[in-house]
């Protein structure tokens, strides 16, 4: 088999299009496979697709695919044609999407390495610049976003994630059952949210049975707002509600602690995470270990108690019992002279009716905790970004659960 008919092979080049020559270039380390369309006949516009004439041509290059160790290159002089509708166009070439400089199987291969490396990473592998492969990443997320049909999920789980230090935040909002990222937006105020209901109409988003979020007073108002009966599919999740109650029993426990260490007890010090961690996932020998402080007469010890209360009312099985159940936590609460505890309790009160959707309907944001855990991973993989476009298009890429190939990718 000639060089020629190997290559036209390997690249899928197939009649008006053939490989016209290949060349070998030892001192560049590069393979130029030169390709060429083969008359006017099957030339047509690019935007009505009916046959037109040649206007003029000019020659593009694109990289490909290595062969073995050589960097391959493909270069053809594209046609350009004129539609009397749609004027001068350049022809379509079937090996690479317009505007790309690459292959469409060599971008695909971008896109699978920056899977899994940074821009940095993937661009020092594969003698790409930096720019390169950020454009491959932002062309994945725009044919991506194209080809997802715009249509309303049920099930909604609205978070906010940091962009940069300090307060920059973007608003991510999550499809809950299938685990990817709907809509991303600049900041956590109203308008953020709001622009995503925006895209719908009434009778879509009264589809929506639930939205889940974190007691986030601008997300409330934008769902009353947007949302048919959204009294009754706003849901605060467990994660969030155990925050709430977390930070308070910490509170708690770094008041004491400076107490207690004044007298010289210093019984708390170090024990940060054993009144935060979840019990479930704690091991027989720290359970064992916390018991003493746990059962003490401690501030904490209270506050930690009173958290842990809250979490085994998290039970829909309760039924008819379960607002009741929480009036006499609140008022537990509220007998316990812990003050962060109060205010976390007069917190939940404020909120309960969201807080019994959720245990009514089993919500959980869990899906998109772990989603939020992603996005924190490529922030710390691109050790950080220049502005919040590229952090958005990273969480698209990498959490969107998008069709990113381009097309002749497959081959």
């Amino acid at each position: 088999m000639q060089d020629r008919d190997l290559y036209a092979k390997l690249l899928g080049i197939t009649s008006p299009w053939s490989v016209e020559d290949v060349e070998l270039d030892m001192k560049a380390r590069e393979v130029v496979v030169r390709v060429a369309v083969a008359d006017d006949d099957a030339l047509k516009c690019p935007e009505c697709f009916r046959p037109c004439g040649r206007h003029d041509t000019r020659e593009r290059r694109w990289r490909h695919l290595d062969t073995m160790q050589m960097k391959t290159i493909l270069v053809a002089k594209v046609p350009r044609v004129k539609c009397d509708e749609h004027g001068v166009h350049q022809v379509h070439v079937p090996w690479a999407e317009p505007g790309s400089r690459f292959t469409a199987l060599f971008e695909a291969l971008v896109i699978d390495w920056l899977q899994e490396a940074s821009i940095s990473g993937v661009a020092r592998l594969l003698r790409l610049s930096w720019d390169e492969v950020d454009g491959v990443m932002k062309r994945a997320v725009k044919r991506g976003l194209e080809r997802r049909k715009l249509e309303v999920v049920a099930r909604i789980g609205v978070d906010e994630t940091s962009f940069a230090k300090g307060h920059e935040y973007v608003t991510v909002v999550n499809d809950l059952d299938e685990s990817r990222v709907l809509y991303v937006a600049d900041g956590r105020g109203k308008d953020a949210l709001g622009g995503f209901y925006g895209q719908f109409s009434d009778e879509q988003l009264a589809q929506v049975s639930v939205v889940a979020m974190d007691m986030h007073t601008p997300y409330i108002i934008a769902t009353h707002e947007a949302v048919p009966q959204a009294e009754r599919k706003i849901a605060f999740d467990k994660f969030h509600v155990a925050k709430h109650l977390g930070d308070a029993v910490d509170r708690v426990r770094r008041a004491e602690t400076k107490e207690l260490r004044g007298d010289g007890d210093d019984r708390l010090v170090g024990t940060r995470y054993h009144w935060l961690m979840n019990p479930n996932e704690m091991s027989d020998g720290r359970w064992e270990a916390f018991e003493s402080l746990r059962t003490s007469t401690l501030k904490t010890a209270r506050a930690w108690a009173l958290k842990e209360e809250a979490m085994a009312l998290w039970s829909p099985k309760l039924g008819s019992w379960l607002s009741d159940a929480w009036a006499s936590w609140y008022a537990w609460a509220i007998r316990s002279r812990l003050e962060p505890m109060k205010k976390a309790a007069r917190t939940i009160k404020d909120h309960l009716t969201g807080i019994l959707v959720a245990i009514r309907k089993k919500v959980s944001n869990a899906k998109a905790e772990g989603t939020n855990a992603t996005i924190q991973w490529v922030k710390y993989k691109a050790r950080g970004f220049r502005n919040r476009d590229r952090f958005r298009t990273a969480i698209y890429f990498h959490c969107g659960g998008l069709d990113l190939y381009p097309s002749g990718a497959t081959q």
